[in-house]
């Protein structure tokens, strides 16, 4: 880790020139150059106090922060090719999303597919239709929803989609938990 250049970039985010930061922490503006030209090294207590003017501390400065992937390619996904009742597969598009408070998953069913009966539970589920026609089953009740449509619901009843058609159905689902 190069602390100096760590340090001198925290500064920079501030909006802070050297001497400032030497201001508010009563060292120099030398001492200060040094340190972010890691051609002098603090102590754990200076470099505490520099931090605490720069609005940081230790643990949060020396965490490694890495940048969360917000791109997704095929090569990143998961599919699963289901013959039994799905007659289709099942995508999950983002390969780490039973952490995320979401997961949105590309669904196709064959002719005569269907998904696997999904209980009650607290949480919410969003599907949208790409192709085809599909039959939302919520308990008793039964909703078609077409290509172009979507649905939402609160699962407080087991629920399971099918195939309408003889032609495969294709539909993005987003259940948050993730359910699947």
């Amino acid at each position: 880790m190069d602390i100096g250049e760590k340090l001198r970039q925290l500064r920079l985010q501030r909006n802070l020139t050297q001497e400032e930061v030497a201001d508010r922490c009563e060292l120099s503006k030398g001492f200060i150059s040094q340190v972010e030209r890691d051609l002098a090294s603090p102590s754990i207590a200076t470099l505490t106090d520099m931090l605490e003017c720069l609005g940081s501390s230790l643990p949060e400065f020396f965490s490694e922060k890495t940048d969360e992937k917000c791109v997704f390619s095929q090569n990143d996904m998961f599919v699963k090719e289901d013959e039994e009742d799905l007659r289709g597969s099942i995508t999950w598009l983002i390969p780490s999303a039973q952490k995320n408070d979401m997961e949105p998953i590309l669904v196709e069913l064959g002719e005569g597919g269907r998904t696997e009966e999904m209980p009650p539970y607290e949480g919410e589920e969003f599907g949208y239709v790409l192709a085809g026609t599909v039959v939302l089953k919520v308990g008793p009740k039964r909703y078609r929803v077409r290509t172009g449509e979507s649905f939402c619901l609160h699962p407080g009843e087991a629920h399971v989609i099918e195939n309408a058609g003889k032609r495969p159905a294709r539909f993005l689902w987003v259940s948050t938990p993730p359910n699947f």
